[in-house]
């Protein structure tokens, strides 16, 4: 039968596969009691189970399937927990999970009181490092790698790192110190987007198994020994170079074998013939620390993946059998991250001094509209947000006008630079902040907590925060034309809250507030997007009898003192509300009226912000409620604070 509208057969329905072998092995213990051909069927099953997985809760797709085969390997080969193995980031470490005892709560993946969508120390045994930010994978394995050499033990640590995360120098920080390590490290590179070296066949296969087997490393370290006792000392730096000529041709690896490494590869990643020889070799082997470059395609088994990696990397709920990802209905409000970027576009296209930088975050930070409108005016430098934010400070003091666009959470990697080179210049570069604020699903590795925290301390720094998608676009402008030195704009993940974005952008006085809504008794004063919730409150609070002024601050730095002032001489209660940790915009207002001696007439003033916890990971709208920075929350502050002023709030009216 077809469908006579579309001329097509129908989609067949859907069946859950299969898993027989992967039903077998929960663990690695059982995973290594398989025999070597059965591992093909189950690295298919276990493509099969995440496919299925993730299609129920979302998450980070593309790249755990393309390590489907290599976590069945690693598990297989090593004793792990006792070996170390630690995945970078962790977006690749589903498969991972499955085969460590976890396969039964997948399907409650990055929702509350589910798994996290990273490595957790605390979820496993065989988390032993935490991971979501990258870069940080052969560091850690260092630690376990030496700690297990102190202490005497046998066992190895492996890193897996992918060929993206290597753009950071944390990795080759960590490289140019292993040699201490000995072959008690090896790492892994997940070539899954560019490759370093000549595509992989049969020949680079044999090359790199060759070149692992104790065999190989026996006659080579002989032959290195002879060298150093026989030739004269004038040879015996050209040997040296020789021995790494003639493996280059093969492996393209004289990189790492500066760094002390032994390099292996590149090899298949979806080859299970040839990875567990090529792993069994370094597992036994006694030369040094160990570099294996494997690559892998992302999205591998599955075509809607492979088709557009990109698209794959993060997914929501999709239909499996069509690969349709079941996103929202378009027509809603438009997402904070686009209205930033199409606002920047606006700048940019009145302004030639525009330019953006973003750290390997184009979609993320929206600047992949920017890089297509002015691919020569923005930069992907990379995942190395330090260097992005000197490279930013660089083009100011040329007159240039940079936006360094980056995550809150990532931001706090460059805090030394945003400081030093930064701060302390009092050079114009533009911070878009994106991610302010709790994030859902990513949970505390992701969140934007303490951005106003670490950056309102700094001489000469402005700090904005949008209440809304039309306050982002005045935002925008703002600082685009601020010229007197750094400043700083966030904005959440997320839609906006719909209201009408402006035909021309307003230039908003530097640290001036606005009043939304007057009242007389209680005044909340918000910054950023908790002023929807604060305009709930203060519904609720009138029909108290509590007459509610509500004001958005518009700035954490500079604070607007006027508006401050006139608030806390006219008010009962003020509220302070921001989605921020301690430290950060309540923090700076306490000083202001401890400063001024605003709290010696009785005036009660709450701070409300984010809680001093890391917070699970959680839709947002549970995140903000369990912090009470909702309006029901708010209500309860003021209701609890006017208890305490030994106030009758059920007599407020005539309070």
């Amino acid at each position: 039968m077809t469908d006579k509208t579309q001329g097509a057969a129908p989609t067949p329905p859907y069946r859950r596969p299969e898993t027989p072998l992967l039903d077998k092995a929960v663990i690695p213990p059982q995973l290594r009691a398989l025999k070597p051909e059965q591992l093909r069927q189950l690295a298919d099953e276990l493509r099969a189970e995440m496919i299925d997985a993730v299609s129920v809760t979302g998450g980070h797709l593309g790249a755990g399937l393309g390590v489907v085969e290599l976590s069945v390997a690693l598990h297989y080969v090593f004793n792990t927990p006792d070996d170390k193995l630690i995945w970078d980031v962790g977006h690749q470490a589903y498969p991972h999970k499955i085969l460590t005892g976890r396969r039964d709560r997948m399907r409650t993946l990055r929702q509350g009181g589910g798994l996290s969508g990273f490595t957790r120390r605390s979820e496993s045994e065989y988390d032993p490092f935490g991971a979501a930010h990258s870069s940080t994978s052969i560091s850690a394995a260092l630690g376990f790698a030496i700690a297990n050499k102190l202490s005497g033990g046998p066992n190895k640590a492996i890193a897996v790192i992918g060929d993206g995360a290597m753009s950071a120098g944390m990795a080759y920080e960590a490289m140019n110190n292993a040699r201490e390590a000995g072959n008690r490290l090896i790492v892994v590179l997940n070539d899954n987007d560019m490759s370093i070296a000549p595509p992989v066949g049969a020949l680079s296969a044999y090359l790199a198994r060759a070149y692992s087997s104790n065999t190989f490393l026996e006659i080579r370290d002989a032959v290195r020994q002879l060298a150093k006792k026989a030739l004269p000392e004038p040879l015996k730096a050209p040997a040296k170079r020789a021995d790494e000529f003639f493996r280059t041709l093969g492996t393209g690896g004289t990189l790492f074998e500066e760094l002390g490494f032994y390099y292996v590869g590149p090899i298949d990643g979806h080859n299970l013939d040839v990875l567990v020889p090529i792993l069994e070799n370094i597992r036994d082997a006694a030369e040094g620390p160990c570099l294996i470059h494997v690559v892998t395609k992302k999205g591998k088994g599955y075509a809607p993946a492979e088709a557009a990696a990109d698209k794959y990397h993060g997914v929501v709920k999709f239909d499996v059998v069509t690969g349709k990802q079941h996103k929202p209905a378009p027509g809603g409000p438009p997402s904070y991250t686009g209205v930033f970027a199409d606002a920047l576009v606006a700048e940019a296209t009145r302004d030639p001094r525009v330019v953006a930088i973003t750290a390997a975050m184009p979609s993320g930070t929206g600047l992949d509209k920017f890089q297509k409108a002015f691919p020569d005016r923005c930069f992907d430098v990379g995942i190395a947000e330090q260097h992005a934010v000197t490279f930013a400070a660089g083009l100011a003091a040329e007159g240039f006008r940079p936006w360094a666009a980056i995550y809150s959470t990532f931001l706090q990697r460059a805090y030394d630079q945003v400081v030093h080179d930064v701060c302390i210049q009092n050079l114009p570069v533009r911070f878009g902040i994106d991610r302010a604020g709790l994030v859902g699903a990513d949970g505390s590795t992701h969140a934007g907590s303490f951005d106003v925290t670490y950056l309102a301390t700094l001489p000469n720094m402005v700090v904005m925060a949008a209440a809304d998608e039309a306050e982002l676009v005045h935002m925008v402008h703002t600082a685009n034309e601020y010229d007197a030195g750094p400043i700083a704009l966030r904005y959440p993940r997320g839609e906006g809250v719909g209201v009408p974005l402006p035909a021309t952008p307003e230039k908003l006085e530097i640290g001036k507030g606005r009043i939304v809504r007057e009242g007389k008794k209680v005044a909340i004063l918000s910054l950023g997007t908790r002023l929807a919730e604060a305009l709930k409150a203060a519904d609720e609070l009138d029909a108290k009898g509590l007459s509610t002024t509500v004001a958005d601050l518009r700035f954490a730095k500079p604070l607007d003192e006027a508006l401050i002032r006139k608030l806390c001489a006219s008010h009962e209660v003020v509220l302070t509300i921001e989605e921020n940790a301690i430290g950060g915009f309540g923090a700076h207002v306490l000083t202001l009226a401890s400063d001024e001696g605003l709290l010696d007439t009785g005036l009660k003033i709450r701070t409300m912000r984010l809680p001093d916890v890391f917070q699970e990971h959680d839709s947002p709208a549970k995140q903000y409620a369990e912090a009470g920075l909702d309006a029901a929350g708010i209500v309860k502050t003021v209701l609890t604070t006017l208890r305490h002023n030994s106030v009758d709030v059920s007599e407020g009216a005539r309070a």
